[in-house]
C-alpha cells in the first residue's frame, strides 16, 4: 500500500538550511564523515537505489519513529513549508542512524539527531498553495499540516490523484505492462486481466523522475477566479475525483480540465466527464470541458455530440463557452445520469 507523508521542510532558519543542503543538490553518501557512519549494509542499499553514489536525503528525530516505522520504498513525500507544496519526492532507501544524520545536518536542539533518514529516488521542486489540497474532498480548510503526517489507502490515493502526482513506481508498472501485453498479442496469446508485478527495472537517468502535471491544476485554478460566489468543490465518486463541479442558478455544472486541446485530451475528457455523472449529489445539468485552448471544429463536434459544452482559455482570465446544442443536451442527459 503506498503512504503519503506530509513533511514541514521549509518553516524555519534551520530547515531551510537542510533544504539547501540535502534537497537542492545531491549528497556523496560513500564518503567522507558520512561513508563512515553507514553500514555495509546501509551502503548497499543505497547503492543498489542511487548507483552514482550521490542523493538527496531527509531526517526526523526520535519523535516521529512511529510515523518514519510506516514508510518505505516508492512512498511520496510533499515537503511543506509557508503554506505550500514546496517539493516532491519519492523515496528511495528508509535506515536510522544517528551518525549519518549528525554528518548532514545539526541535531534539533529539543529533539536531537535527525537520525530517521531517507534517500529520495526522485525529487522536483513545486509550488503548490494549501488551498488545493484543502479543495479535495477528505481534507479540511484551514489545515496548516503541523507535524509529520502519514496518509495511507484512500485518502493518499486522493492526495496524489488531486495533485497529479504519478510515481516511478507507477511508469515503472505500465511500462512492464505495455511490454507484456505487446509480447502476448505478437504471440496470439490471451491477455490476462491482471498485470505483472515488477520488482525491479533498469531505467535511464531521465526516466527516473516523478511526475507531477500542474497545467491542469493551473487552469482550474485560473477558471476558478472567474467563477465569482458561485459554490465550487471538487467531488470524490468512484471514478475519481473531479476537477470542479459548480453549483449556480441553473443547477450542477461538472468540468473536466485537460493540459491540452488535441483529440487525445478531447477523448479523454469525453470519457472522464460521463463517467463522472452518475456520481453527483444530485442530478448534473450541465457537463463542460476546459481546455487551454479552442480545439479543432471536428472535436468541438465530437463533444457536442454527447451533449457537453467546450470551455476554453482566449486570454489571461478569460474563457468563453461553446454550447452544446440543447437538444443534444436534452437527449444525453438521460444517459448521463443511468
Amino acid at each position: 500500500m503506498l503512504h503519503v507523508a506530509i513533511q514541514p521542510s521549509y518553516g524555519n532558519p534551520a530547515a531551510r538550511r537542510h533544504w539547501r543542503d540535502t534537497l537542492d543538490q545531491e549528497v556523496e553518501f560513500g564518503r567522507g564523515k558520512c561513508g563512515k557512519a553507514l553500514t555495509e549494509e546501509e551502503h548497499a542499499r543505497l547503492l543498489n537505489a542511487h548507483s552514482s553514489d550521490r542523493a538527496r536525503f531527509w531526517g526526523a528525530t526520535a519523535a516521529q519513529d512511529r510515523n518514519m516505522s510506516l514508510l518505505g520504498s516508492g512512498d511520496v513525500v510533499l515537503f511543506t513549508g509557508q503554506k505550500k507544496v514546496r517539493g516532491i519526492g519519492e523515496i528511495g532507501v528508509t535506515f536510522r542512524n544517528a551518525g549519518f544524520a549528525d554528518a548532514m545536518w545539526e541535531k534539533d536542539p529539543k529533539n536531537g539527531s535527525w537520525l530517521n533518514v531517507y534517500s529520495l529516488l526522485s525529487f522536483r521542486p513545486v509550488d503548490i498553495p494549501y488551498e488545493e489540497i484543502w479543495a479535495l474532498p477528505s481534507f479540511n480548510a484551514g489545515d496548516n499540516f503541523m507535524g509529520l503526517r502519514v496518509l495511507r489507502g484512500e485518502k493518499a490515493e486522493e492526495i496524489l490523484d488531486g495533485l497529479g502526482i504519478r510515481t516511478i513506481g507507477e511508469n515503472r508498472r505500465a511500462l512492464a505492462r505495455d511490454k507484456e501485453v505487446a509480447q502476448l498479442i505478437s504471440k496470439g496469446k490471451i491477455v490476462p486481466v491482471e498485470g505483472v508485478h515488477t520488482e525491479k527495472t533498469t531505467y535511464r537517468r531521465e526516466e527516473r523522475e516523478i511526475v507531477v502535471r500542474r497545467a491542469e491544476s493551473l487552469l482550474v485554478t485560473e477558471y476558478k477566479e472567474t467563477l465569482g460566489d458561485l459554490d465550487v468543490s471538487r467531488l470524490k465518486t468512484p471514478a475519481g475525483i473531479t476537477d470542479l463541479y459548480v453549483v449556480g442558478g441553473e443547477g450542477p455544472e461538472l468540468i473536466e480540465a485537460k493540459s491540452d486541446s488535441d483529440h487525445r485530451h478531447v477523448r479523454m475528457a469525453l470519457g472522464q466527464l460521463l463517467d463522472y455523472a452518475p456520481h453527483g449529489p444530485e442530478e448534473v445539468e450541465r457537463l463542460s470541458a476546459l481546455f487551454p485552448s479552442r480545439p479543432v471544429d471536428s472535436d468541438v463536434a465530437l463533444l457536442h455530440r454527447y451533449g457537453i459544452d467546450v470551455l476554453y482559455r482566449m486570454n489571461a482570465h478569460e474563457f468563453d463557452r461553446i454550447e452544446a446544442p440543447g437538444e443534444s443536451r436534452d437527449h444525453m442527459r438521460q444517459a448521463w445520469t443511468r
